[in-house]
């Protein structure tokens, strides 16, 4: 079986588990693919949770889950220096905290104080923590999916913009349809009455695949047109009133330069998902609100004329033509 074939048959995998969810399963895969990290929102019980603890365990992976609660510290995050006291002498030794497993469910992120959400994100962005003055390198394959809830509001501390700006692609959660309830209802049932299938045997995906897959993507072709495409959906948001007025009213703040990187190294790891070796402009469209979500500010007339992030970026994507 072909890198492509092994990665996709993750996918198919994750599917069996996870009943109306593609697109979500579909984008965990392509930031696991990117080497970046994921912010997921969306209503209490869409399998936000579920999703992660399946990729992990179909794959050779360590899975760590931080429960983010506003008593959490950095150190219950990175870990910590501990003492020990062996044949009379003492010394301290460092004990890895959660953040060093290869997949890191950061359950409602927004739960935690902003020293807790700083520890975590800089591990994110730099791989590494740093305590008691030592360094330690975090896994080569790792991916942080933090969740976040979007209508329990009350003790929380919501994520600045800064730190929003950290994740590669915001997922939203959606319900599913009434045809995919009825198979969740079905699944879970099931999942009750067979008791062997936690013990059952199967061959999980090695780290090596993910490697493998993504020097392939590395190779995937993006001509001039498509970077100057990119160039152009990040102009708009920055400079909205070339494309209309309604979008200059609703744009406050446009997306970062990571928007443009995130949108090349997605868009890449999505071609060649699909099998293809270039990027065309349908798979920039296609993934250009995971990318942008998070890092468009709305102004108040936006949020008066009750206009969503992804309005904007629909009507952005809309009006930007390709060169």
């Amino acid at each position: 079986m072909s890198t492509r074939q092994q990665i996709q048959e993750l996918g198919n995998r994750m599917q069996q588990a996870i009943i109306g969810q593609a697109n979500v399963i579909e984008r965990l895969i392509l930031a696991l693919l990117a080497n970046g990290n994921v912010l997921m929102e969306g209503l209490p019980g869409l399998a936000k949770t579920r999703s992660i603890k399946t990729m992990a365990k179909n794959m050779e992976s360590d899975f760590s889950r931080i429960q983010f609660t506003p008593d959490l510290l950095p150190s219950d995050v990175t870990g910590t220096e501990v003492y020990y006291s062996e044949s009379g002498t003492g010394k301290f030794k460092f004990q890895p905290g959660p953040i060093f497993g290869n997949l890191v469910l950061a359950d409602e992120i927004n739960r935690a104080p902003a020293k807790v959400q700083a520890a975590l994100l800089e591990a994110m962005e730099e791989r590494q923590v740093t305590v008691a003055g030592t360094t330690h390198r975090l896994p080569e394959l790792f991916l942080v999916l933090a969740t976040q809830n979007p209508i329990e509001q009350e003790g929380t501390y919501p994520l600045p913009e800064a730190q929003m700006d950290r994740f590669l692609m915001h997922i939203n959660v959606q319900y599913s349809s009434e045809e995919d309830e009825g198979k969740i209802i079905r699944l879970v049932r099931g999942e009750s009455n067979s008791a062997h299938e936690a013990d059952k045997v199967f061959t999980k995906l090695p780290q090596q695949v993910v490697f493998d897959a993504r020097r392939e993507i590395n190779d995937i072709e993006i001509n001039r047109s498509i970077d100057d495409y990119i160039v152009a959906l990040i102009t708009a948001t920055r400079d909205p009133g070339r494309y209309g007025e309604d979008l200059k009213r609703w744009i406050h703040v446009g997306v970062s330069p990571r928007a443009g990187i995130a949108l090349d190294m997605v868009s890449r790891a999505y071609a060649w998902l699909k099998d293809r070796d270039y990027v065309s402009p349908d798979d920039i469209r296609a993934i250009v609100h995971d990318c942008f979500r998070h890092r468009i500010k709305l102004s108040y007339e936006a949020q008066a004329d009750g206009v969503t992030t992804d309005d904007v970026i629909k009507q952005i994507a809309t009006k930007v033509a390709v060169a």
